[in-house]
């Protein structure tokens, strides 16, 4: 478009408990700066509400997915993930968001990027900011991504059909090995003093702590956290960042505090999560600027559920009564289901399943228009 503003043809999707604007690479600039000021001027950020473009004023709901041609014979597409921040500036590269995951699967079958085969399609995602490939499985009906189903996604209303994520082989995507240490467990000195972590390496890198250590039980809903307790995560934070030659103010590696399991009530819905219904208690505190988040990431989660496997981590010691194949983790909005399996291999562990079910819908298509003045002088 001429005049005053630019045009992009855009998709939103949910996946998961996320909320994402859909992109094709190739009507946004190069990566790099001029890409990152498009995208900030189509969200309207830096602003608390967004109110100038798509962004949903929240970190759940401020993301972006890049969609690219595949780059490599063994895939169907190239997806790049972003965290566009609310307050600051920034676009963030740096994790793969487990939700919007499954929405790509569910875009690739509506885009027609792959061909399904009757009742389900196996999309090949290349995901850019890991260099790691995973799998979506995907209910078809009609040719299109199935909506309709029994699968129930705490923090999200009503059900779906259920796509299937498999994160086991993005293993090392960061520093190159699951146990980044070489250690199930490592003490940290940090500002708020010595802590047990364990830093594992799977979909996200993230870092393990007691829920105890920050001064929280591992059951708080947002507003419960305070400035104090996300001062204490991010000293924790910060010290696992310099221990890993790191970037400190980078969105990985993803803080999670843990517990042991618990009754409690679940954000939002104001449901009741009982001890015998979860494996573990966890809070992720995360993003830019930190803040609880009001589910749990699903990168994080099959992260975690690995770590629940491996001897010695700060996982393994608060899981109580974890069943074969699965872990429940309690969480903010209420539990969510991983499947995994890992198995000794020399002084490591071999990641044989890290997987879960979410649901995604496409919500709405069309064009965007952004500020030209704020994309850029020629808009590309």
């Amino acid at each position: 478009m001429s005049g005053e503003q630019v045009a992009l043809p855009f998709t939103l999707m949910r996946g998961g408990t996320s909320k994402a604007v859909f992109l094709r690479g190739a009507d946004l600039p190069p990566s790099g700066a001029l890409r990152d000021r498009m995208i900030l001027a189509l969200f309207g950020s830096p602003d608390p509400r967004q109110i100038d473009g798509l962004g949903g004023a929240d970190i759940l709901t401020s993301k972006l997915a890049i969609i690219d041609p595949p780059s490599r014979p063994d895939v169907d597409l190239n997806y790049t993930f972003a965290q566009v921040s609310v307050s600051e500036p920034v676009v963030d590269y740096d994790i793969i968001c487990g939700n919007i995951s499954a929405a790509v699967g569910a875009y690739a079958v509506d885009e027609g990027l792959v061909s399904p085969e009757e009742s389900e399609a196996t999309v090949r995602i290349y995901n850019t900011n890991t260099d790691r490939v995973f799998r979506a499985m995907v209910p078809v009906q009609r040719g299109r991504a199935a909506i309709d189903g029994d699968c129930v996604i705490d923090g999200v209303p009503g059900s779906g059909a259920p796509i299937a994520l498999d994160l086991s082989g993005t293993y090392g995507s960061e520093t190159g090995a699951l146990l980044p240490t070489g250690n199930p467990l490592d003490v940290l000195e940090t500002g708020i003093g010595s802590v047990e972590v364990s830093i594992v390496d799977l979909a996200s890198l993230c870092v393990f702590f007691h829920a105890s250590a920050v001064g929280l039980d591992g059951t708080e809903g947002p507003d419960a956290v305070s400035g104090d307790h996300v001062a204490a995560v991010v000293a924790v934070k910060e010290a696992t960042s310099k221990l890993l030659g790191l970037a400190p103010d980078a969105l990985t590696p993803i803080p999670a505090a843990v517990a042991a399991p618990t009754d409690y009530v679940g954000f939002g819905n104001g449901d009741p999560v009982a001890t015998a219904d979860v494996d573990l208690v966890a809070r992720v505190i995360g993003g830019r600027p930190p803040m609880l988040h009001k589910a749990y990431p699903g990168a994080s989660a099959a992260c975690t559920a690995v770590a629940a496997r491996i001897p010695g981590t700060v996982v393994a010691q608060v899981v109580q009564q974890l069943e074969p194949g699965t872990l429940r983790i309690g969480h903010t909005s209420g539990v969510m289901s991983v499947g995994v399996a890992v198995a000794p291999d020399g002084d490591t562990w071999q990641v044989q399943r890290a997987s879960y079910d979410r649901t995604a819908r496409r919500l709405a298509e069309g064009t965007a228009f952004v500020r030209r003045a704020e994309a850029g002088a020629d808009g590309r």
